[in-house]
């Protein structure tokens, strides 16, 4: 996987030399040099880049205030950053927000290395939980939100969110919300892959209960498990179901 880089540095000389020890950093791709305050803000925002070399003096303003600017607006972009700069005195301002690392110049390749590995190893962090993020919107996209049904001469459109539990009766699931009851002609498990399973918990081969309206689980004296729901309803409780609910728990 390649990274980005723009080389942000108003000396030439230095963006040549840095350009030059990045050659050795084979996951970095220069996509970009800005020689002014206001060539690295057009180049972060066309570009994207992940990461940003930055000498902290530059013409017009200085680094901070360029990510000042790019932190600014609902489309802000603001890379990982690594200071490059001649002067020891800002180094505390810029771990104060959050810089990857601080180059005094002149650097030694070990030195940007291990600053360059550093990045490396946040930006992929980053990208990783953005693409755990993602697959869970996309599995939770993949739930039904609403049942649409036939009941008494009507077609109902019934939020997920409305339902309290869901019962099993043979060939058929009975719906029950706060006021009402619905019958479906349907089976528990073809329902159950319907809806969100951080929503809905099955706690019984017969028995779907809405998680957000669940109050507590507990023991009866006879041993048998129950949950009972906000409204006091009690549902009975399988044992080889009960694991589900300890690692709902766990999870919370």
């Amino acid at each position: 996987m390649m990274i980005h880089a723009i080389l942000a540095d108003d000396e030439v000389l230095a963006r040549q030399k840095l350009r030059q020890l990045l050659r050795e950093e084979p996951e970095i791709e220069i996509v970009g040099e800005g020689a002014s305050a206001s060539e690295t803000i057009d180049l972060v925002r066309a570009t994207r880049p992940e990461l940003l070399f930055l000498d902290i003096r530059m013409p017009g303003m200085d680094g901070f205030d360029i990510i000042g600017k790019l932190s600014v607006g609902s489309d802000s972009v603001v890379p990982r950053i690594i200071f490059t700069t001649a002067y020891d005195c800002y180094a505390l301002r810029a771990f104060e927000i959050h810089a990857v690392d601080y180059l005094l110049k002149p650097f030694t390749f070990e030195r940007l290395h291990a600053a360059v590995q550093r990045a490396c190893e946040q930006i992929y962090a980053t990208k990783q939980n953005a693409g755990r993020s993602n697959e869970r919107r996309s599995q939770n996209a993949s739930y039904t939100t609403r049942i649409v049904f036939k009941s008494r001469g009507r077609i109902l459109f019934l939020p997920v969110s409305d339902i309290r539990w869901i019962g099993a009766e043979e060939n058929y699931v009975r719906i029950c919300t706060e006021t009402d009851k619905h019958l479906l002609r349907e089976t528990m498990s073809h329902l159950e892959e319907k809806l969100d399973p951080q929503m809905f918990l099955r706690v019984h081969r017969s028995a779907i209960v809405n998680l957000q309206y669940l109050k507590e689980v507990r023991t009866e004296p006879s041993g048998e498990f129950i949950v009972v729901l906000v409204n006091g309803h009690k549902i009975a409780m399988s044992r080889s179901y009960h694991a589900r609910i300890s690692d709902w728990l766990a999870r919370s």
